[in-house]
């Protein structure tokens, strides 16, 4: 198939329009008219991933994270994510992100995360705005990052991250304000960088904040407030992009597409 006819499928799943303004999501390397049998998925399109998709013979690869996020002024060997680029346009492999359009469109990630953690009465934790996801221009739906929903029944914080661990296959989470709060009934979650979200989880009277890269202030100053918060790191709420994506496209494509996945691997390690 066209890499136009993949675009579009993605781009229906989630619509490159709700992505942030700051945002830099879509085909951003490559060729429209490119031919895809071979599609590679990974959170990152780092070194490793990069060879990988080189040496595997992809003819698209599909990240969450965009590579190119500021302008580049120069395109040569001597800057680390230009090297990337310039080694997919040598291979004619087409590069494609979605990152918070993605982030925020109904059924993907902030849907996958609550969902995991079983969270019920589910509402988005930061709105968007409003879109016709079946592209009727009708039946619009809210979109945004993050949701807060409920649990089926009350745990401590303790418990709480030990559900998150459990549920994204975590080797550690990092907690603020264990004691700050009691039972916790109402919880939000905001797959990666999640300061932002310390307000919108306060208004909705959550009481903890499920989400990654926090701050130490940050995390010491919601605690104050009576918001718990479980830093479950950047990569370990949005690994769950790759199988997704996989699968959704295995659905869809079957024996048209070869799916490759990268494999979980964390970019920290405790020592």
């Amino acid at each position: 198939m066209k890499c136009s006819d993949l675009i579009q499928t993605l781009e229906q799943l989630a619509p490159a329009s709700c992505a942030c303004e700051w945002d830099n999501v879509g085909l951003l390397t490559g060729r429209m008219d490119k031919e895809v049998k071979k599609v590679m998925i990974a959170l990152d399109a780092t070194d490793e991933i990069v060879e990988q998709a080189v040496r595997e013979q992809a003819d698209l690869l599909l990240t969450h994270h965009p590579l190119i996020f500021k302008p580049l002024k120069k395109l040569n060997d001597q800057d680390f994510i230009a090297r990337r680029i310039m080694t997919l346009i040598k291979n004619d492999i087409s590069y494609y992100a979605m990152h918070t359009n993605f982030d925020s469109a109904p059924g993907c990630m902030a849907d996958l995360a609550a969902d995991r953690l079983g969270l019920t009465e589910q509402k988005v934790l930061m709105p968007e705005g409003e879109y016709s996801f079946d592209g009727s221009g009708e039946n619009k739906q809210e979109y945004g990052i993050g949701k807060v929903g409920r649990f089926t029944q009350a745990m401590s914080v303790k418990e709480v991250a030990m559900l998150v661990k459990k549920a994204f296959g975590l080797p550690f989470t990092v907690v603020y304000g264990e004691e700050a709060v009691g039972p916790v009934n109402l919880a939000a979650v905001s797959p990666g960088a999640g300061g932002s979200a310390v307000e919108w989880a306060l208004k909705t009277g959550a009481q903890v904040l499920i989400t990654g890269d926090m701050g130490h202030h940050q995390g010491i100053d919601a605690a104050a407030r009576n918001l718990a918060v479980i830093d479950a790191g950047h990569y370990g709420l949005e690994h769950i992009f790759v199988d997704f994506m996989a699968d959704y496209l295995g659905k869809i494509y079957n024996q048209e597409l070869e799916i490759l996945k990268a494999p979980v691997k964390f970019p920290a390690d405790i020592l």
